[in-house]
């Protein structure tokens, strides 16, 4: 298990050194960040004292090893913008995305796990038909739409649920269960699909056999094993959760990493998109290597690999 640990960990590391290489080269090659940094009024002379002030004269690869050995010391630059350290804004914004992001993959998982263990209890049922249904329609409504949608029942007709801001655990219900309820359907799916897989396995009809109680052979035999490829598509799902927020903190105005991305890609704030681009790029490797390593608790014999 420590093996297998290590291993991991370093192709994480591995793939996070790769992801800031490439969002490096991206910034700087989407357009010229010294003009957009001086804004549409700018003269030639303004730019060049731009360009020279911050760098962007010279070598990318030089660019890039400067930059990344400030990031290793937790120094992403200064906010063109905010005149503020980035590293210090990304944390003061961070615990707002993380509360949303985990609040709507907790929703997703109540959801979403119940749903396709009954689907695959039933299947060709009602139940699965109706549960089906419930998938279909998280993943037709566009997340923006469906947020809309909330906001009008719940916001302005029924004044039962805060429309903006994060003061209370009632401002995040809404925008949690927009995230989390976009992620059930595939979650859910892949629950059937495992349940319905493992039930009709030969142990489980040994289990059966032996005199074992349902509730036993469903959840300590079926479910376990069912659940693995579930913990691997639910770090995906929080990661995207994570990234995907930009629009659903700009609609319900959450003063989190989301809006701040959007805010600084209006604003042409080219060391805070950098950073943020890197910073939900290391969640998502961060996710996936827990998942890895949980999966690998839970059966062992993925180990091996």
């Amino acid at each position: 298990m420590l093996l297998y640990t290590v291993k991991r960990f370093g192709m994480a590391l591995l793939v996070m050194l790769a992801v800031s290489v490439v969002t490096f080269t991206l910034m700087r090659l989407s357009g010229d960040p010294a003009a957009a940094m001086a804004g549409e009024s700018a003269t030639a002379e303004d730019i060049e004292y731009v360009r020279k002030h911050y760098g962007f004269d010279r070598p990318i690869p030089v660019q890039f090893w400067d930059w990344a050995a400030k990031a290793l010391r937790g120094d992403f630059g200064m906010s063109i913008y905010l005149k503020q350290p980035v590293a210090q804004i990304i944390i003061d914004k961070a615990p707002v995305t993380m509360k949303l992001g985990g609040i709507a993959l907790t929703f997703a998982l109540v959801l979403s796990i119940p749903l396709g263990v009954l689907a695959a209890m039933r299947p060709n049922t009602l139940t699965d038909r109706s549960a089906l249904t419930i998938a279909v329609i998280g993943q037709a409504f566009p997340s923006f739409f469906f947020a809309l949608i909330l906001i009008y029942i719940f916001g302005v007709a029924l004044r039962w649920l805060p429309i903006t801001g994060t003061d209370t655990w009632l401002h995040y219900v809404m925008p949690a269960v927009t995230l989390g309820y976009y992620a059930t359907p595939a979650i859910m799916r892949l629950t059937r699909a495992g349940m319905i897989e493992v039930l009709g396995s030969d142990y489980i009809r040994t289990a059966r056999a032996k005199g074992m109680l349902p509730g036993i052979v469903l959840f300590k035999h079926a479910l376990r094993n069912a659940i693995i490829p579930v913990v691997s598509l639910s770090a995906v799902q929080l990661g995207f959760m994570l990234g995907g927020s930009i629009v659903i903190e700009t609609i319900f105005s959450m003063h989190g990493i989301g809006r701040l991305a959007w805010q600084s890609i209006q604003r042409s704030d080219f060391e805070m998109m950098q950073a943020i681009v890197l910073t939900i790029a290391c969640f998502y490797i961060v996710l996936t290597f827990l998942a890895d390593v949980l999966n690998a608790f839970l059966d062992p014999r993925i180990r091996v690999h």
